[in-house]
């Protein structure tokens, strides 16, 4: 595996510390900036909003830009955003500025992605998938437990400085191991891609990953309530717990990276009918120490583990998109994203409690496995999916011979 895929792990660490670190700062931002529980969680669907618009708005914009260039922009309008956002005391500004961070997130995973997979080459499309994908995993073990921490030692703006300033060294490494020129190839036209991304099969993939990440950001964001005031652990636990779902996902993404080529279609379909049953489980055990400390563990390596098989399943169905595979498997994980913490808000709002986050998950996961069955009766019929653009492979075997040679336009 080419060192700069894992540059652009490393990057990704520090866009996943942001993503994902609100969960352990809500209480902190409620009360400083005077807004509900749920007002705060909605800084999270902010930022997976700006996710879904930007993911295929920038993979257009910047589809003929040289990759470097278009990584370390986006990367540095990502940092800029947390330098503003550490600095307002507007809860609208705050929310505008998780906006225009998550488009430039978005512009940058669109990128990485296609670019990890182009440098990696087809016959390790999954492993380069789940070392860009780990860099998250890696942020959930250590970038959110210790944006927890300095929220809860010097005010939730450390945690947002902390954001930017990891940034810096990512940007550093990135200019210097991503070559600068563009793929030698020209890509396929975007109607072409967008023709090929239209299959019933991809979209109902698409579907499926989206409600699999509704049901983890709907718990995830509500992590730090359901431990304080349902679990009754005290706030010392929650950095723990968040690094222990970290430690779940970072297992799973480094098992499906090694194992989902073997047996894709039946290891996805076991994590989808797990993951249903632990949501299940941990709405109903959420009132046990020992019970949520096992199934924050489990869940995160399910769901990331899960995730990791779907987005490598977009990638197949859509190789005549070489450009905005990665674009869509992104917009569809930021769609959960978005709806897992305002539907988990919803149910609050309502009045039934904390722990109810926890049964929408289920049922959120219940329409997964009927969107991912409906996935599967498709396969006999893969003949009526819209034919995919000529030739994707030999774009993405060029592309990486120009960005190993690199070039003088970037």
């Amino acid at each position: 595996m080419p060192f700069s895929v894992y540059a652009l792990g490393l990057a990704v660490f520090a866009q996943g510390t942001s993503e994902f670190m609100l969960s352990g700062l809500l209480s902190g931002i409620s009360e400083d900036l005077h807004v509900s529980i749920p007002a705060a969680g909605l800084l999270t669907s902010a930022f997976a909003v700006g996710m879904v618009i930007g993911a295929p708005a920038m993979a257009l914009l910047g589809r003929n830009w040289p990759r470097r260039r278009a990584l370390l922009s986006f990367l540095c309008v990502f940092a800029a955003a947390h330098v503003v956002g550490a600095v307002t005391f507007s809860y609208g500004v705050l929310l505008a500025t998780r906006a225009v961070a998550a488009v430039a997130n978005a512009g940058f995973w669109a990128v990485a992605l296609v670019t990890a997979v182009a440098l990696a080459g087809p016959e390790a499309r999954a492993r380069a998938t789940s070392v860009v994908v780990g860099g998250v995993t890696v942020a959930c073990v250590a970038g959110v437990p210790a944006g927890a921490w300095l929220g809860g030692q010097w005010g939730w703006r450390a945690a947002f400085w902390a954001v930017a300033l990891v940034a810096l060294p990512a940007i550093a490494v990135i200019a210097a191991t991503i070559p600068a020129g563009r793929p030698a190839a020209t890509p396929p036209s975007a109607y072409a891609e967008l023709r090929a991304l239209a299959g019933p099969r991809l979209l109902l993939t698409l579907l499926t990953s989206a409600l699999v990440q509704g049901a983890t950001f709907c718990a995830f964001s509500y992590l730090e309530p359901v431990a304080r005031d349902v679990t009754g652990l005290g706030a010392a636990w929650v950095p723990a717990l968040l690094a222990l779902f970290g430690v779940g996902s970072f297992i799973g993404v480094a098992v499906c990276g090694r194992v989902i080529d073997s047996r894709p279609l039946a290891l996805t379909a076991a994590g989808l009918v797990a993951l249903t049953v632990g949501w299940a489980l941990f709405a109903s055990a959420a009132g046990s120490p020992v019970a949520v400390v096992l199934l924050v563990l489990v869940q995160g390596m399910l769901a990331f583990g899960t995730g990791t098989a779907l987005i490598t399943h977009v990638f197949r169905l859509a190789d005549g998109a070489p450009t905005l595979a990665g674009s869509f498997s992104t917009a569809a994980f930021n769609v959960g994203a978005a709806l897992g913490p305002w539907l988990g808000g919803l149910a609050i709002g309502a009045g039934f409690g904390f722990r109810s986050p926890l049964w929408v998950s289920a049922l959120l996961m219940v329409l997964a496995l009927a969107t991912a069955a409906a996935a599967l009766g498709r396969l006999p019929a893969r003949a009526q999916e819209p034919a995919p653009a000529p030739a994707p492979a030999p774009a993405l075997d060029s592309a990486a011979e120009a960005y190993e040679q690199g070039s003088s336009d970037g």
